[in-house]
């Protein structure tokens, strides 16, 4: 079994497919996470996959690439605080986000403490979602080390979270805003009418072909005055084809 058979022969099993993800960079992964079993080649790495559930969630993890942490790039979330959200928000509806492919929750947490501070709870939803089940157990239970709140604010850090050693504790009050649910972006039917979504840093993963068709989803699922919030490496050359057009830097308005 070569790459390309493990590659469909996986997504027969999983419903993930990796055809998606750029292939070197994949198989890399992979092959480096092959080495850590007892699996000799692709064929039996895929039935030890099978047989074994906690090992696949684990695989699962590994290759959707989960790194978070709070106010990830700060000076673009001032820029959505600052900029962004006082034109998008109208106190009279409920603000609809959606935080795709939100890991271990530290992003979705992050837009709820932000629009704490501009809008009453009850005017804001927040959707997070993400495709590996394990990852989202843990963005529910929102207990972090301090080095993903390496960015986050004094002032937040003493409002939403309760210390216990060396762990830091999302309140209650903050995680009653946000609804996590298990998602393929690229099978999964998307959440419409959103004022905001937030997806940074994952894209970069994928081929031109599947970004192409995750953008132009995105943009079906905004509202007419929707924005798209994106990663620090994931401008979009031409936004337009998408029916998006470039606001500040990694920011792209509903045209």
């Amino acid at each position: 079994m070569d790459y390309k058979q493990f590659v469909n022969e996986f997504f027969a099993f999983s419903k993930l497919d990796l055809n998606a993800y750029k292939e070197s960079q994949m198989k890399r992964r992979i092959d480096s996470h092959i080495k850590k079993t007892s699996a000799n080649n692709y064929a039996q790495f895929l039935q030890f996959l099978k047989g074994n559930p906690k090992a696949y969630e684990e695989f699962l993890s590994y290759i959707t690439i989960n790194v978070s942490e709070f106010f990830r790039d700060p000076k673009q979330w001032a820029i959505l605080e600052k900029d962004i959200l006082p034109k998008t928000i109208d106190p009279n509806k409920t603000f609809n986000v959606w935080s795709a492919a939100c890991s271990t929750g530290d992003e979705p947490y992050t837009l709820a403490m932000l629009l704490s501070k501009l809008i009453p709870t009850n005017k804001f939803k927040i959707i997070a979602t993400d495709y590996d089940k394990e990852i989202l157990k843990k963005a529910r239970q929102g207990v972090y080390p301090e080095k993903q709140l390496l960015h986050l604010p004094e002032d937040y850090k003493r409002k939403y979270f309760t210390k216990s050693g060396d762990k830091y504790t999302i309140t209650a009050a903050i995680k009653r805003n946000i609804e996590f649910k298990h998602h393929n972006l690229l099978k999964d039917a998307y959440p419409q009418n959103m004022d905001l979504i937030v997806c940074r840093n994952v894209l970069i993963y994928f081929t031109e072909p599947a970004k192409a068709e995750i953008y132009q989803k995105f943009s079906n699922s905004l509202n007419k005055t929707g924005t798209l919030f994106v990663g620090s490496t994931e401008q979009i050359i031409t936004p337009s084809q998408f029916g998006l057009s470039s606001n500040k830097i990694f920011f792209y308005n509903k045209i």
